[in-house]
């Protein structure tokens, strides 16, 4: 298999079985090995991130996948041969929630940033969600307030050019001053799409489908347009 595999864009429900078809999907006809990272985890201490391990490695487990626990926490991690080597022959990489900020931080130049990018224009599914999937587009605003982050200011990773990701859509559009913050950071260049939970954006960088239980929500001026499960659309670079 040759050129970039595809990318999902998760609102939610990383390693649920309700995510499994999409996880299915991203594998067919690809190497059954799933690499994941719970990187945006590691501020929220060791424990949580056994969870995502375990959490991952159980879910991969009962779809008949190997699974391939890649633990970085740290830049130093990151920049761990041994960590990056992991990476190779994979059929989907994962990164999963918590914070998109040390996420991007943490692999951003590094070597097994490198070796994710070289898996995914190798073939490899790339998947992100929550703070994963706003770490693979154009990152976030300040989210809890231990950054402080300028208005336009593209802090992601940028694998996902021309996007801003709002995960969690459906319950983010009920706390009181969410939207507020993201559309005062909105980076120039970038379609604002609301992802709901439990549903994914699913695509190559330009044409996009809707699959899982929910809605994608494309904002467009003081609109958003809703697009459900099998849906397709056009986003992006």
């Amino acid at each position: 298999m040759t050129g970039p595999g595809p990318v999902a864009l998760v609102g939610s429900g990383e390693f649920l079985p309700v995510m499994e078809p999409v996880d299915a999907e991203l594998l067919q006809g690809r190497t059954p090995r799933a690499a994941f990272l719970p990187t945006a985890a590691a501020l929220e201490g060791d424990a949580r991130v056994a969870y995502w391990l375990d959490l991952g490695r159980r879910h991969y487990e009962g779809m008949g996948v190997e699974p391939v626990a890649v633990p970085v926490r740290t830049r130093a991690d990151a920049d761990s041969p041994e960590l990056a080597a992991l990476l190779g022959d994979v059929g989907i990489v994962y990164l999963s929630g918590g914070d998109p900020h040390h996420l991007s931080e943490t692999l951003r130049g590094s070597r097994v940033w490198a070796a994710i990018v070289e898996a995914w224009q190798g073939g490899a599914a790339l998947a992100g969600c929550s703070a994963g999937a706003m770490a693979l587009t154009a990152g976030a605003p300040s989210l809890r307030g231990e950054h402080a982050v300028p208005a336009g200011e593209v802090n992601g990773l940028g694998l996902v050019e021309g996007m801003a990701v709002i995960p969690h859509f459906d319950r983010m559009a009920r706390w009181d001053g969410a939207l507020e913050r993201f559309a005062a950071w909105h980076p120039g260049g970038t379609v604002m799409v609301g992802i709901d939970e439990e549903t994914a954006l699913v695509g190559d960088g330009a044409s996009w489908k809707v699959a899982g239980e929910k809605a994608v929500w494309v904002f467009g001026g003081t609109d958003r347009t809703p697009y459900r499960a099998g849906e397709a659309l056009a986003l992006g670079a």
